[in-house]
Order: C-alpha cells, then structure tokens, then sequence
C-alpha cells in the first residue's frame, strides 16, 4: 500500500539513458503542446496511460498532457484551445479534425478548512483545487498510471512505485485500497480490467479490499456503470472480467438476482474473440441482452451452432 506523504516524497526519476521511451513513439501535436506549455515556463507532462503504455511497448491510444498552467493559461497559449467540463475543468486542444489533445492542470486533495460551508458544493470545488505534480499522482488511481514523462529532460518522474509494479506486472491502488474503493466503487472493475488487458496481477490488498467492498458497486452511478461495461468490450476482455468480477462477488450487487451462468460467459468470450479478430466490438443492446436473458445465451452463441428455436 502506498501510503507516503506527497509534500515530502522524493521521486524516482529515471533519466533518457534508463528508459526506452523516444519523442520519436509520442504523437506529434502532443510534443507541439508539450513543448509550448514548456518554453512558456510550465512543468508540461506526458501523464497517465500513455506513459505506461510506451514503456511497455505498445501505442497509445491517447497522449495526455499535465501541467501547472491553469485552463486559462493554456487556452491563452493556443488559439485551438477551448475548456471543458464543469465539475473537472480540461482544456482541449485541437489538431484539425481528428487530434484532440486533453490537457489536465494537476490537482491535489483540498485541506478540510478549504471547503466550502455548504456540503452541496463539495463535490465540484474538490475536483478543481489545483496543486503539485506529487499531489496529482496520488490522487490517480494505481501506480502504473501515476508516471509522467517529463519533456523538459525526457525523464520519467514516478511518486507512487509505479516503475516497480509495472516492471513486476503488478495492479496496485495508490493509498489505502479500501478507502479509495468506498471513495468510488467502479475502480474495482477497473482494476479487474487493467489485470486483465495487461496481464498483471492485482495485489492482494487490492484483491482483498474488493472482496470487502464489493457492495459498494451497487451505489456507483449507472451511466459510469455502463461505460465501464462496454469499455472492457473495446479493449476485447469482458468475458475475463466478468468472470474475475462474479469469482470476487461484484456480479451480485450490480446484477440483482444474476447467477452467472457458464453460456453467459462463453457467449462474452465470443464477442472478445471476435473483436480480436477484426469485427467491431458488440453494441450495447447485444451485451446487455447477454448479460440479463441468460435464455438467449444458451441459446444464440455467436458461433452459430446453435439456433434460436432448436
């Protein structure tokens, strides 16, 4: 568990010569953002999974920018800038029609005396307190998404251990994993998806703490239910998933009265298979049909062995 004080943390910083990562992997319009917020007198990181990514060999879907700039800044520095977002403000930067590049100002955790009085306004004020890189990185969610990449001397910057787990092959919550499961209960599900995107295993404290908090699934909002549920789809590992999830007891609370029946599952490994393969991943409807009528699993694998009404 990682549990150290970001005001006082020294970083692990590895420099160009330790590390495999080339300006040459990173996308062109994102170095541009990064080397502008940089000659302007900003820290300007690439951040997030991009970073873990590249060191492990693959491309990136996305390349992230954090910085120090304010939103405000960073859209008086590029005329393709526009700000999003009301309850976590990004800055957007647009390359033509395709490229947006999300750049992020790093945030800390708001001391209790810098609350607003009104509980109602909690909520939006936290996720806008801006702070140090160190702050940022541990208010992230596992330790291999906590590294930055540094553009002022392509050095990797790691606060929370994320070299090491990555290295290991490791899935771990930065801090106490109970904590930040009651905090927001879909990392559970997240932690199961990267585990099985990567190949990683999850750590037994965070293993345990989704035995303990598992309930809590039951709570997270619906909407960022359902967009977890087809992004395990996307990146083709819905059936490993969902089998883990109903394996450590997060299939019951979410799904009332679901048994998680064998058919179910081959059907899912179905649609993952099949994305690998080329097809475009199952829409919406076709999962949750999967899912909830356990009938027409059995009954219609994709396969096509067996038929409806047979």
């Amino acid at each position: 568990m990682i549990s150290t004080d970001p005001k006082t943390i020294t970083p692990t910083v590895l420099a160009r010569s330790n590390h495999s990562i080339s300006r040459k992997q990173i996308d062109a319009d994102s170095l541009k953002v990064l080397y502008r917020l940089n000659r302007n007198g900003h820290k300007a990181y690439l951040v997030g999974g991009s970073v873990r990514d590249l060191l492990l060999g693959r491309q990136p879907k996305d390349f992230d920018v954090g910085t120090d700039a304010t939103p405000g800044q960073v859209r008086k520095l590029f005329r393709n800038c526009f700000l999003v977002g009301r309850r976590f403000r990004l800055a957007h930067i647009r390359f033509g029609k395709e490229n947006l590049i999300e750049v992020a100002t790093f945030r800390r955790q708001p001391e209790p005396g810098e609350l607003p009085e009104d509980p109602a306004d909690h909520f939006g004020f936290v996720e806008n307190v801006f702070g140090s890189p160190a702050e940022d990185a541990f208010r992230r969610d596992f330790t291999i998404n906590a590294l930055f990449y540094d553009i002022n001397d392509f050095s990797i910057i790691d606060y929370v251990g994320g070299l090491k787990d990555l290295e290991e092959g490791r899935i771990r919550v930065i801090g106490d994993p109970l904590v930040r499961f009651t905090e927001d209960p879909v990392r559970m599900l997240r932690a199961l998806e990267f585990s099985a995107r990567l190949g990683f295993s999850v750590d037994e404290a965070t293993r345990e703490a989704i035995y303990q908090r598992a309930p809590l699934i039951a709570e997270a909002a619906p909407s960022r239910l359902r967009d977890e549920l087809m992004e395990l789809f996307r990146h083709k590992v819905g059936g490993t998933v969902l089998r883990d999830a109903q394996a450590m007891g997060l299939l019951a609370p979410l799904l009332a009265g679901y048994h998680g029946e064998e058919a179910t599952f081959t059907l899912l490994d179905q649609f993952d298979q099949r994305t690998r393969r080329g097809s475009p991943p199952p829409e919406e409807p076709f999962v949750l049909a999967a899912l909830f009528l356990e009938e027409f699993a059995r009954k219609c694998p994709i396969d096509g062995q067996q038929h409806i009404g047979e």
